[in-house]
């Protein structure tokens, strides 16, 4: 039933990664610090004497199918060799931040868990962790990963990038015609309640399973939004729209003309908020006139048509954004090569594959 698409708190962190596309639901490669080279099948590869495992490949590989028909043949070895290159940079990185003491702390650690987790209940967490496979341990694993290599990428990297007040000037007259909106710009954000069962939601706090329950329960998060809750915290905690639900109901932005596949009632409601205003209960009903659910829908924000200038601090910060993330990605990828250039690395499986002449045995 939502306009716009995003993705919840867990399921972006899970994706998370350098290669998302490959490890979108891999947990954290496995305690490998400290493990002394052995020799024999078990072994894929070695970073600086460092031993990664078939086992852990096997489980990787497991999780990336997760849900899907397991791929076979080349294409199985193929998304192999690609988890292993993603599991070898992984501990290329860990080693550099032992060096640079830049390890994740457990403090870090759990704040980080603790702010993942919020918008569940604990067994809602532990259900969606249980579906994916991934035990707590290893999720906990995978956020101090993450944070490290946050930790690196930006006193490495980020911290040497510097976006000039004239490489901003310089990208807006390139590409002034960016910043002219032909139209107005809306940024919404729903809370929805849907009268029947729906497999793709899962770990809502009382779902409503008929129209009845459905009325009384989007009634209850408007008395709870007139008396002062917060939207976004209502919309993770009892929004029924898996995209948004996690993410504070969050629409995105949309023109205005972007309205127009909103239903006539949603769509009138809108356009007369104000920033920060949100609609009544508007009951969705389909083309045929049956009832879909019912919603709340905040207006966020709102851009007026008209040329933005450079002058608008806004459009200053964007810029800087974009500038700064590309350079950052360029500069990620430049420095990944130089870590891999700097370490000894044995990629055993790799040299199996191409021995076998891609057939594995």
């Amino acid at each position: 039933m939502a306009l716009w698409t995003g993705e919840n708190r867990l399921t972006k962190f899970l994706m998370h990664t350098r290669t998302a596309a490959v490890l979108c639901l891999a947990a954290l490669l496995t305690a490998l610090a400290g493990c002394k080279t052995k020799t024999g099948s078990d072994v894929v590869a070695t970073v600086d004497g460092r031993n990664l495992l078939r086992s852990d490949l096997d489980f990787y590989e497991n999780q990336v199918a997760a849900g899907q028909p397991k791929p076979s043949g080349e294409q199985a070895t193929a998304l192999r060799l690609q988890i292993l290159h993603q599991m070898i940079e992984d501990e290329i990185l860990m080693r550099r931040a032992e060096k640079l003491g830049l390890l994740a702390t457990d403090e870090e650690v759990d704040r980080k868990y603790n702010e993942i987790k919020s918008p569940l209940s604990e067994e809602d967490f532990e259900k969606q962790l249980k579906d994916r496979k991934i035990s707590i341990a290893d999720f906990k694993r995978n956020i101090r990963r993450s944070i490290t290599d946050d930790k690196v990428m930006n006193k490495e990297v980020s911290s040497k990038i510097n976006i000039s007040d004239q490489d901003i000037a310089d990208y807006y007259n390139a590409h002034k015609s960016e910043f002219n909106l032909i139209e107005p710009q809306y940024h919404l954000a729903e809370i929805l309640v849907t009268p029947a069962p729906n497999p793709q939601v899962q770990n809502q706090n009382d779902k409503a399973q008929n129209e009845a329950e459905a009325r009384k329960k989007i009634q209850m998060i408007e008395n709870r939004l007139e008396s002062g809750d917060d939207f976004a915290t209502l919309a993770m905690r009892y929004s029924e729209a898996p995209e948004t639900s996690g993410n504070g109901g969050d629409l995105g932005i949309t023109p205005e003309s972007g309205l127009k596949g909103a239903d006539p009632a949603t769509r009138e409601a809108v356009m007369g908020l104000k920033p920060g205003q949100y609609t009544p209960v508007i009951a969705v009903v389909n083309a045929a006139g049956r009832l879909m659910g019912f919603h709340i829908v905040k207006l966020v924000a709102k851009e007026p048509a008209g040329q933005r200038e450079l002058s608008d601090p806004r459009v200053q910060q964007a810029i800087r954004s974009q500038l700064h993330d590309r350079r950052e990605q360029l500069l990620r990828a430049a420095y990944y090569e130089v870590l891999r250039d700097s370490a000894k690395v044995q990629n055993y499986y790799a040299q199996q594959v191409l021995d076998s002449n891609g057939v594995e045995k």
